[in-house]
């Protein structure tokens, strides 16, 4: 991590992002669960700059409300209608003046003293809104560079075997400082022969940098104002021009469509999912394993193949998860299972397991040693420890207590069409298969229901709540009502069958019995 902290850091966002073909603005596409801004947020938070400024223009509102909800703190500067980046630098730090001076006249600090002091002072980084691979070391190993060489600008460069659209790296013989930055359309051929090329990420002292901005011109192929202009600026009044060469040509990648998106996805994920590795996670199949970059992993966890562990899932020791599992913003506590499940805003405990087949919905908590079974699905569900609903049934805005267990088929009826109610499941009571609980309704501790019941009204503890409709059979239907079906005739043969065994008095029985039902048919 770098030794200086910077004054600032200036994240350039405001490209139109046109070949990524696409109504959503290229810094908000994501990879490892994090839109391009908000990787270069989280790697700016890591190096902690005093101040952090990011520069917006196009779809102006879309990417601000997003940086506003996940970074708050940091300023928003807008560029105005002249291009390039180096009119996207000076917008940025034209915010950071203004911002400073504003609080100072709040404070009742005036006068062009006042001013002068609370311009930004020291390093400021610049760097984009669309390059996920700049972690928070590589920012911190150039800022500290850039610091050891006392430089007035540090740029950083990839070597590349091909250079093609890039700017190319101009250095000079005899010190092998840079000279200056030379856009690829504006680079002669032997220029384009340099394979040493810009990432667009620099370290400029401040005073340097506000100085040059107001320099810069747009006399190019382009028409812009070139932020590598400040390179040639800076040296021709005696600063020092740095380069620092990332140690990782495909570091400093930018993303541009979605090609690039998907392959910085992909080498992003690796990395995630091989840090994780060296931790202690086992990952039986990590081509098949993807691990957002929020995400939190104790030691001793088991990932099974195709799992996808998403947002700020956190999974404890000893659990297994997977294979076939999808969890989103998921607590999962130690010692657990989760197999072949979709899971999003849930919790759970200690040693419980879920799965195969089960639908986690937001608000499910899943109490320690508890059992969610294939074919769930749960809803607004707090199922308390030890409770078991291990097969074919809905648990949606119900509270269930410990040592409970919920027969198969169970249905809480929480939705009367117009608004949804809630039940409550007592300690230690045992739902019989098949039931519907028309909520609201409270089973109390210790209770019990019937199978196929359909309970409408409380039933207290230790009781039975039961539909006590008998069972009607009605002997001969299928013959009388499907004269000739299948069905019709395997029953004829079973009944001639069973009846060649009766007495004389069991068969006038039977044929009496018949003869009633045809009667009342």
């Amino acid at each position: 991590m770098s030794r200086i902290r910077p004054a600032a850091v200036i994240i350039l966002a405001a490209g139109a992002g046109t070949r990524m073909k696409s109504a959503t603005p290229k810094v908000l596409h994501s990879i490892a669960g994090r839109s391009l801004v908000g990787h270069a947020l989280a790697s700016a938070a890591a190096i902690e700059p005093q101040r952090v400024v990011v520069v917006v223009r196009h779809d102006r509102e879309t990417v601000a409300e997003h940086i506003t909800q996940i970074a708050p703190h940091v300023l928003l500067a807008d560029q105005d209608e002249i291009p390039g980046t180096g009119r996207a630098a000076y917008c940025g730090l034209s915010a950071l003046d203004a911002t400073a001076v504003a609080a100072q006249v709040a404070a009742g600090a005036v006068g062009d003293t006042a001013v002068m002091e609370t311009q930004a002072e020291g390093a400021v980084v610049v760097t984009s809104g669309d390059v996920p691979l700049v972690d928070g070391e590589l920012l911190g190993a150039l800022v500290d560079a850039h610091g050891a060489a006392g430089a007035a600008v540090t740029v950083l460069t990839a070597t590349v075997d091909d250079p093609t659209g890039y700017g190319r790296i101009v250095r000079d013989a005899g010190t092998d400082e840079v000279l200056s930055i030379v856009e690829h359309k504006d680079a002669t051929e032997e220029q384009r022969a340099i394979t040493e090329i810009n990432s667009g990420i620099y370290v400029f002292d401040a005073a340097v940098l506000r100085g040059a901005l107001a320099q810069i011109g747009q006399d190019n192929a382009q028409g812009e104002m070139y932020l590598p202009d400040v390179i040639e600026i800076a040296r021709r009044e005696g600063g020092r021009t740095h380069a620092f060469i990332a140690p990782h040509a495909g570091d400093v990648e930018g993303v541009n469509d979605r090609v690039q998106l998907a392959q910085l996805g992909q080498e992003l994920n690796a990395r995630i999912v091989t840090r994780w590795m060296r931790d202690g996670v086992t990952v039986m199949d990590p081509a098949t394993t993807w691990i957002d970059a929020d995400v939190e992993l104790a030691e001793d966890v088991t990932i099974l193949p195709n799992t996808q562990l998403q947002g700020r899932t956190t999974v404890g020791t000893g659990t297994v998860v997977g294979p076939d599992t999808t969890l989103m913003d998921v607590t999962v506590g130690a010692g657990a299972s989760v197999i072949r499940t979709h899971g999003s805003a849930s919790v759970i405990d200690d040693g419980a397991t879920v799965g195969p087949f089960s639908f986690l919905r937001p608000g499910t908590h899943l109490g320690a040693s508890g059992r969610i079974g294939a074919f769930v699905e749960t809803k607004n569900a707090t199922i308390g420890e030890h409770t078991k609903v291990p097969h074919l049934s809905y648990v949606g805005d119900a509270t269930i207590g410990h040592h409970t267990n919920v027969g198969a088929a169970t249905i809480f009826v929480n939705y009367d069409g117009i608004s949804k109610h809630h039940s409550t499941v007592g300690n230690h009571v045992r739902i019989g298969s098949d039931n519907s609980l028309i909520a609201p309704v409270e089973i109390g501790d210790g209770a019990y229901t019937g199978a196929g019941a359909v309970i409408r009204r409380d039933v207290p503890p230790g009781a039975l709540g039961r539909n006590s409709s008998p069972q009607q059979v009605v002997e001969g239907w299928v013959g009388n009502r499907r004269p000739g079906s299948a069905s019709a005739l395997a029953a004829e043969e079973a009944l001639r069958t069973h009846d060649d065994g009766l007495s004389e008095g069991a068969r006038a029985e039977r044929a009496a019995a018949t003869e009633k039902t045809e009667g009342e048919s």
